[in-house]
């Protein structure tokens, strides 16, 4: 269970690098044409991981009504969070909720994550499927948010190799979040329904207050349809991988 754990932290964190990489090199128009597809697929991934493995997982070990008040505590507790710039998810080099000075970004892209991290532990912890569908639902919502990192940093004076370097060093985040998480839970066991509710509380909280937003900007028919398909197949991607174990 670690080294599963600890492979798809990896590939979580610098895998998001890596790919936001590629994405900066393919050029504006390209990337500008891809990140509302790769948005909307990681929205269903999102809230497919949240609601058809964390929190079904989370039910079966606690009361239904103290999972549902510890999911709200948590996406109450994530917008304080985030209103302190210490926790943030943004996909715009021009965010104007989030300008932040350029460390700032970096600190509060680390704390995400290393929640990142704290959350594919704990879902590792229930089976490897959960753990493989919310590894998947990280990598897929990180690698549109790097690219937005990337040029929040850009946009700030960074030149584009030290900025790529910032970046991966606060990707790093999630490794140390999934090792503090798997020892924990594997003393404590009992925390284990809610660190996953709480993890489910932050993959809702990213889909609802930051994602499904960028997607209303979509006005045109053919997009507006190619969104809510992809959000679809993201949602149908968690399902296989929970039908296939």
């Amino acid at each position: 269970m670690l080294a599963q754990t600890l492979l798809f932290s990896l590939i979580g964190s610098l895998g998001a690098i890596a790919g936001s990489a590629l994405l900066l090199l393919s050029g504006p128009r390209r990337r500008e044409s891809l990140l509302p597809a790769l948005i909307s697929y990681a929205t269903g991934t999102l809230l497919g991981a949240a609601f058809l493995g964390m929190l079904l997982s989370s039910l079966q070990q606690a009361p239904a009504h103290a999972v549902s008040a510890t999911v709200l505590a948590g996406i109450v507790l994530f917008f304080a969070l985030e209103k302190a710039v210490l926790w943030r998810h943004c996909h715009d080099a021009g965010c104007p909720a989030h300008g932040a000075t350029g460390p700032l970004i970096l600190i509060g892209d680390a704390f995400h994550n290393f929640v990142d991290g704290v959350v594919i532990a704990a879902a590792f912890h229930v089976s490897p499927d959960v753990g493989v569908a919310t590894a998947i639902a990280v990598i897929a919502h990180e690698l549109p948010q790097e690219v937005g990192d990337f040029a929040l940093l850009l946009g700030h004076g960074y030149g584009a190799r030290k900025a790529l370097l910032l970046n991966a060093l606060s990707a790093s985040a999630t490794l140390p979040g999934a090792l503090l998480c798997h020892f924990a839970l594997a003393e404590a066991r009992a925390a284990v329904p809610w660190v996953l509710a709480l993890s489910a509380a932050s993959f809702i909280y990213i889909a609802v207050s930051d994602l499904m937003p960028r997607l209303h900007r979509t006005l045109s028919v053919k997009e507006s349809l190619r969104d809510g398909l992809l959000l679809l197949l993201g949602i149908a991607t968690i399902a296989l991988l929970r039908m296939a174990h």
